[in-house]
């Protein structure tokens, strides 16, 4: 098997409708389709991000909360490579994001720093 490249991650919010507009409104995603499954009572949203990477945003009813913070089993956390993550974060801040401080990556001397969308999931900004 010969993997060339990630092809999409998919998150499940409690409330499509807030985190599409966290996604597209703040982080600047971009909406390439959308569609309601019926079958599942559940929306289905392909978000583009500078038309390279696909996020596939999912409602399910009632879904159940994560267990704990980043260390919890599976998928620990999203990074965006951003060229300023003080900046990045004070814009985030700046839009009601809860932003965790800057700190530098002990392995690779670089800033980053944790924020987190509308159902607590763990982003993260890394300096080029």
């Amino acid at each position: 098997m010969q993997i060339r490249r990630i092809h999409h991650i998919a998150v499940i919010s409690t409330d499509y409708e807030r985190s599409k507009a966290f996604y597209i409104g703040i982080l600047g995603f971009t909406l390439k389709s959308e569609v309601f499954r019926a079958e599942r009572d559940s929306w289905m949203g392909d978000l583009a991000l500078n038309g390279e990477y696909i996020l596939e945003l999912f409602s399910f009813p009632n879904p159940p909360a994560r267990p704990t913070g980043p260390e919890a089993v599976g998928l620990r956390h999203l990074a965006f490579e951003v060229d300023d993550v003080e900046g990045s974060i004070a814009e985030l801040t700046a839009k009601g994001v809860r932003c965790e401080e800057v700190r530098i990556d002990p392995h690779t001397g670089r800033r980053m720093a944790f924020f987190f969308d509308p159902d607590g999931l763990p982003l993260e900004v890394y300096e080029a």
